[in-house]
């Protein structure tokens, strides 16, 4: 097919917040993924859509499936209050910050409201 992009689009190099490191939650219009590199001068990172990672932290009590929410300041939550859908808990967690595997919602995030 002449117009084909990506075959799979699942570790697309799209634009992501200053700031951002490897391994970060990002969400980036309707994409939720984990940076697999730094931001790069020109503003870009490979971003994982698909998947999961097991240790990153998250703060409040989950359950299996539960949505795991992602702040303004980068921090996940199990808290919906000021923070946008990033993915779902794969295991349970405990009450405070601590570790969690989490998969992120990658190209299947519900558009914004009109």
């Amino acid at each position: 097919m002449l117009n084909m992009g990506y075959t799979h689009f699942d570790t697309p190099a799209i634009p992501v917040p200053e700031g951002t490191k490897s391994g970060d939650p990002v969400i980036v219009g309707n994409y939720a993924g984990f940076a697999l590199i730094d931001r790069q001068p020109d503003g870009m990172a490979t971003v994982k859509l698909i998947g999961s990672a097991k240790d990153v932290t998250v703060t409040g009590a989950l359950t299996v499936g539960q949505t795991v929410y992602l702040k303004t300041d980068g921090t996940l939550t199990a808290t919906a209050t000021g923070a946008k859908p990033f993915g779902s808990a794969v295991t349970a967690k405990g009450t405070g910050t601590g570790i969690a595997h989490v998969a992120p919602l990658g190209h299947h995030l519900a558009p914004a409201a009109a």
